[in-house]
């Protein structure tokens, strides 16, 4: 019986090094000041947790959508991720 292992590239590392950067980030940054519930963008009240986790599913199904429906580079919806990512935390 032999086990298989997950082939960790770099750009697979990297990914999951940053989602854990990004997690601490968020704890330190609630531990040294709390956020308010507010709406914006989103019609629902969100925290910034709540705003992280929306703009990272919203990131994934973005990545997804584009792997499934066309052939151009990745890149281009990498930048578009960006920017919903950065919507969504900046005004939802």
């Amino acid at each position: 019986m032999t086990l298989e292992w997950m082939a960790w590239t770099l750009p697979t590392a990297v990914f999951f090094i940053t989602i854990v950067v990004i997690l601490t980030a968020m704890t330190v940054w609630q531990v040294i000041s709390p956020c308010v519930v507010r709406r914006g963008l989103l019609p629902i009240a969100t925290t910034r947790g709540d705003r992280l986790f929306i703009g990272l599913l919203g990131s994934a199904y973005i990545h997804l959508a584009w792997i499934g429906l066309t052939d151009y580079t990745l890149w281009i919806a990498t930048g578009i991720a960006l920017v919903w990512m950065l919507a969504v935390m900046r005004w939802a």
